[in-house]
């Protein structure tokens, strides 16, 4: 009998880790500062409830009715229905697209513990106040132009991944959630509350805040799109695997609203971790991917046990980075278990050391030896990147709103409509999904390319 999460609390907890990762904590900060502030965030809370929720339910109907790994989930066996094979390339797309961020992600999470390790054994000194110069330096000099210290770290993040999935759902997963989403919460909140209460922060605020309504445009809302499909794990099959373990009497829209808003609650406490803090010390918002790595560090050394608050901050980002891509492992160890009924500590190894080997070396030696290496216009990493973000993950989604509106229908609703009394409210869900979210989906991949 294939195993079911312990319970819904349990399952809403792993979903809000899976989708609070680099997304909520990196990625949305920077794209706040360069657009516009208040306008990317209102732009932002109206997209999720426009796309993120309801595409939450057409991966949690898909994964659940399915009961089984992402690539066989759009199988006519698994979903006791007479259609063709080839939506089967769904599942693999997902699974391609998973293998894509992981290649890129599990380095970012190395960058992050380079950072902390350095802090704390002094090599970068916040205990006076510092330079740009300084931060710009130790960036190029630790992460840019040191792959071996990169691939230590990398490696060491992804050993801690192998610790808890080797121990599957119940031993490793679950626990691991149970304990990390509630730290990571405390560790946000404590950030939040300290930047608030800098002079000055309430300029920050303002920015963050206060819409400028001018700067709301269809390419920003294209933008957003993107960032709400990137931030909840969207088509790369993470939501269908982890609903593929849910018990058939569970509320599916409960879970994806709730889902949706501590998504929400948590990338927006993000913002609150950062801003105030940047216009306290007259800090520009707008500095992009490095922000966090450049601009963030010199933040903390203005304040007192800045190095102490800037552990803590790279600490949280890495909880936040680990809940995610333990969810994104799962997705490609669940599919080789199944399919090649292999025990569950060997399928975690071959994962992790494959990923290893053919994406994560790979993404490190993109700023080192192989910088020169050119994909597409982009180095490895920001091919991965952009391969697996911009494409993959799109037409995947694109894909299971097609499926769940045109090939599964009638049988669609009756899965959402278990554990619910919301009748109407499932079909207004069903027909938004067979007609409104494929285009909105098209625009924002025309726009991606």
């Amino acid at each position: 009998m294939r195993y079911t999460w312990s319970n819904s609390i349990t399952y809403i907890l792993t979903v809000a880790g899976a989708t609070i990762g680099f997304g909520a904590t990196w990625r949305f900060p920077y794209l706040v500062g360069q657009n516009g502030g208040g306008a990317y965030v209102l732009t932002f809370i109206v997209a999720m409830i426009v796309i993120g929720i309801p595409m939450i339910l057409v991966e949690n109907a898909i994964g659940r009715r399915a009961h089984i790994n992402s690539l066989d989930a759009f199988s006519p066996a698994a979903q006791s229905k007479n259609f063709s094979k080839l939506w089967k390339v769904l599942g693999w797309m997902g699974l391609i697209g998973c293998f894509g961020i992981l290649a890129y992600y599990m380095v970012l999470g190395g960058w992050v513990l380079t950072y902390v390790a350095n802090i704390l054994m002094g090599n970068l000194d916040l205990s006076n106040p510092i330079s740009k110069e300084v931060t710009e330096t130790f960036y190029a000099n630790n992460i840019e132009n040191n792959p071996l210290m990169i691939g230590v770290y990398t490696l060491v993040f992804v050993a801690l991944n192998w610790l808890v999935l080797s121990r599957g759902l119940s031993d490793g997963i679950e626990k691991a959630m149970r304990f990390l989403m509630p730290l990571l919460i405390c560790c946000l909140i404590g950030i939040v509350i300290r930047n608030l209460t800098l002079p000055g922060a309430q300029e920050g605020i303002a920015y963050y805040l206060t819409p400028d309504f001018s700067k709301i445009t269809p390419s920003l809302f294209i933008a957003v799109l993107g960032q709400v499909f990137f931030a909840l794990s969207l088509g790369f099959g993470v939501m269908i695997t982890l609903s593929s373990y849910l018990d058939k009497n569970e509320n599916l829209i409960k879970t994806a609203v709730s889902t949706g808003v501590i998504n929400t609650i948590i990338a927006v406490l993000a913002g609150f971790m950062i801003f105030p803090s940047l216009f306290s010390f007259g800090l520009q918002p707008d500095s992009g991917p490095r922000l966090v790595f450049e601009v963030l560090p010199i933040v903390f050394s203005n304040m007192y046990f800045g190095g102490a608050i800037a552990v803590g901050f790279f600490a949280l980002l890495i909880i936040a980075a680990f809940t995610t891509s333990i969810t994104l492992y799962e997705v490609l160890i669940t599919t080789l278990q199944e399919k090649m009924h292999l025990s569950r500590k060997v399928s975690v190894s071959y994962v992790l050391i494959a990923l290893f080997i053919a994406g994560n070396i790979p993404c490190i030696m993109a700023y080192g030896p192989w910088r020169d290496v050119v994909i597409l216009g982009r180095n490895i990493f920001d091919a991965f990147d952009y391969v697996s973000g911009n494409i993959f993950f799109v037409l995947t989604a694109l894909g299971c709103s097609l499926f769940v509106g045109w090939v599964l229908g009638k049988d669609a609703i009756e899965e959402v409509s278990n554990g619910t009394k919301a009748k109407g409210l499932v079909k207004i869900w069903f027909w938004y999904v067979k007609f409104i979210i494929p285009i909105i989906i098209i625009v924002i991949f025309i726009s991606g390319i």
